[in-house]
């Protein structure tokens, strides 16, 4: 099991996770950062960051922060500490949404830059085109993505004309990859391969020395990142309370 690289990415995911907080609210329960960014957003988790087991205390500190904003108690667990935290967690009523897989690259050997034009874009514009990738209802969740500090973002151009985004925001030498949203009508053209380089070279430059992203398994998004030289490495498992 990868322990020690997963520990390293809750840490990084989990310190990241506050900054979404930024135009709502932002607590730490222990070893949890939970945020509330708006009503009714999906970034209204909490982060578990590894260190320890949370304390049945602090999960009721967490849940009744979660009532007071109106949302779910919902928690990103990286697997690496699943056998430890779920009996805690079930035992009080959270049961498993989804899971997506953990992939990681090292910043050493990268692959081959594409030809496709990529640039850095401004705020809004990226998170419009974001959202008419992502679809209906993404625009709100975009423009916070977009606004977040410490974020770069990243647009591919063809045919002269604007086709797909990507984010990439680095904590403690760990580049997050995220923000990934192509237009219907130009995707299966390699632009996502084509933004994976880029970021890749973007953060060795940048001094990281890990790159991470998160995918939906048996989706071309993994099929992306494993012929860009990822690595499987865990799942992040995402969890509510029921009761």
């Amino acid at each position: 099991m990868n322990t020690d690289v997963l520990t390293r990415l809750a840490h990084g995911e989990a310190t990241a996770h506050a900054r979404y907080g930024r135009t709502g609210k932002t607590a730490r329960f222990g070893p949890l950062v939970a945020v509330h960014a708006g009503p009714n957003l999906p970034l209204n988790i909490a982060w578990y960051d590894g260190t320890r087991l949370p304390t049945p205390e602090e999960l009721a500190e967490f849940e009744a922060f979660c009532m007071e904003q109106d949302q779910p108690a919902t928690i990103h667990l990286l697997s690496a500490f699943a056998a430890a935290g779920l009996p805690l967690l079930t035992a009080r009523g959270y049961m498993l949404d989804y899971v997506l897989h953990a992939y990681i690259h090292g910043l050493r050997n990268l692959p081959t830059l594409a030809s496709t034009p990529i640039r850095v874009e401004e705020a809004d514009a990226w998170a419009t085109l974001a959202a008419r990738g992502f679809g209906p209802g993404a625009e709100e969740i975009m423009s916070l993505v977009a606004h977040a500090p410490g974020t770069q973002l990243f647009i591919a151009d063809v045919d002269g004309l604007p086709a797909a985004t990507a984010a990439l925001s680095a904590v403690e030498g760990v580049a997050a990859f995220h923000g990934t949203a192509t237009l219907p009508e130009i995707r299966g053209r390699g632009v996502q391969a084509a933004l994976l380089a880029h970021r890749l070279k973007i953060a060795a430059q940048a001094g990281a020395d890990l790159a991470s992203v998160f995918v939906t398994p048996g989706t071309g998004s993994e099929r992306n990142v494993e012929r860009a030289g990822f690595r499987l490495v865990g799942a992040r498992l995402t969890l509510t309370r029921r009761k």
